[in-house]
């Protein structure tokens, strides 16, 4: 102590109490118990709802498939898959899917081109729109597969049932439990949709604790994938060959087709913007669509009936028989369906990227099987799958999924991550097969 009267120096007086230091930030809470447990209900409706609409759609499709490209011709005395029909057919197709963009409330959403599997909420009146251009597209030809448009509708659906009837929920959840039961419900499982969640979360720089997170929509997705697979069946398997096990060889096969495969990706990519702004200078959906027919008429007639469709069904037709064609005949039909991919998606058809881009990627894999026969065609289609959809999708976990799946084989799965790495240096921090409204790639 001091003596009284005496002072202490300035240099060294304490300073005089102040609020304390900030400290580190805290982790926000984690939600009880209780609150997940709530999750649930909304999470098995949005689960059922997703997967009935997702096959109700598909199943529609493919009866109407078979009429236009089966029934129809035979009664007609015309080849099925003959360069006449399917002149007429996609064509007619896009006559018919013009007409829905033209006339029908809502207009059938927004430009595809602009979307990806994050899809906006769209307001009731465009769904009804959206999925008859959808189940027309899938039926008449043209190389796009459901799981965009699918995906919108159901979380344009969800949103607007859920703010009806459970106006208490945030709203933000709506969308991501429909996202997740709809990939669910599309792949047949719900790891896909964990996947792409916990990606999403990860870009969005989430915080807190990821199961949490993932709680509700890992329910929609389950639920979604146990319906479908209880009401329709699906399997990814390609029953390819068995792969045997890795070698020094395998290794370096992995890592040529995977970069190759997306290399080929990348130039469709980058000729994305420039197809679409062609078409686009047509205005008008009854101009656009039906020119975007005839187009992939050409294309077909080009590349035989398998580069129709969406491509899953005919990239079974394709593994059943890995060596039945040759090594060109493999390489021109995943050329002309990645330029079937490339017009269909900038004419305005109403359609998602990842399927017909599964089957480029399995016919490059098989094309490199034929002209390197050490090549294993099971590790030739993982391989060539995984780099398309890496440049296509730009969603690491799903092409490494995807690519999993359709080679019921655990062993690739090493080389499939080692394949992963060189392509991802190829297609990062390039442009996306998406555009924002003005055209523009999304990079």
């Amino acid at each position: 102590m001091t003596a009284c009267g005496d002072r202490v120096p300035p240099d060294t007086a304490r300073p005089a109490a102040g609020p304390p230091a900030p400290g580190p930030p805290s982790a926000p809470a984690a939600p009880s118990a209780r609150v997940l447990l709530a999750s649930l209900l909304p999470a098995v409706a949005v689960g059922v709802l997703a997967s009935l609409l997702f096959v109700g759609v598909s199943e529609a499709a493919e009866l109407l498939q078979g009429v236009l490209w089966k029934n129809l011709p035979d009664a007609l005395g015309v080849g099925r898959y003959s360069v006449l029909w399917m002149m007429v057919m996609l064509t007619a197709t896009g006559v018919a899917v013009g007409l829905v963009v033209w006339r029908v409330p809502g207009h059938a959403g927004p430009d595809p081109a602009t979307l990806g599997l994050d899809a906006p909420v769209l307001p009731p009146r465009v769904l009804p729109g959206l999925v008859l251009a959808t189940a027309l597209m899938l039926a008449g030809g043209p190389s796009l597969g459901p799981e965009n448009p699918i995906i919108a509708v159901n979380v344009g659906l969800a949103f607007w049932l859920g703010s009806r009837f459970l106006p208490r929920a945030p709203g933000a959840i709506w969308p991501v439990l429909a996202e997740s039961a709809t990939i669910g419900a599309l792949f047949g499982t719900p790891v896909a949709a964990a996947l792409v969640i916990s990606e999403a979360l990860a870009g969005r720089g989430a915080k807190g604790r990821l199961w949490d997170s993932l709680f509700a929509p890992l329910a929609a997705a389950a639920v979604g994938a146990l319906t479908t697979t209880l009401v329709a069946h699906p399997t990814f398997d390609l029953h390819l060959p068995p792969f045997g096990g890795p070698h020094w060889g395998d290794l370096l096969a992995s890592l040529v087709v995977a970069s190759l495969a997306a290399v080929l990706g990348m130039a469709a990519v980058h000729a994305f913007p420039f197809v679409h702004g062609a078409f686009r200078r047509l205005r008008h959906p009854m101009l656009m669509l039906p020119a975007g027919g005839v187009v992939l008429g050409l294309l077909g007639a080009l590349g035989g009936h398998l580069t129709l469709f969406k491509g899953l069904d005919e990239v079974g037709e394709l593994a059943r028989d890995p060596d039945g064609w040759t090594a060109g005949q493999f390489l021109t039909m995943a050329v002309v369906k990645l330029a079937a991919l490339l017009v269909a998606a900038s004419s305005g058809f109403r359609g998602g990227r990842i399927f017909p881009a599964v089957f480029v990627g399995a016919s490059f894999g098989l094309a490199a099987h034929q002209l390197v026969p050490a090549v294993d065609p099971s590790l030739g289609v993982a391989c060539g799958v995984l780099g398309m959809l890496l440049a296509v999708t730009r969603q690491g976990w799903v092409s490494l999924f995807t690519a999993a799946v359709l080679v019921d084989s655990p062993a690739i799965l090493a080389l499939l991550c080692f394949a992963s790495l060189p392509a991802w240096l190829l297609v990062t921090g390039r442009p996306q097969m998406q555009l924002h409204d003005d055209g523009s790639p999304v990079v």
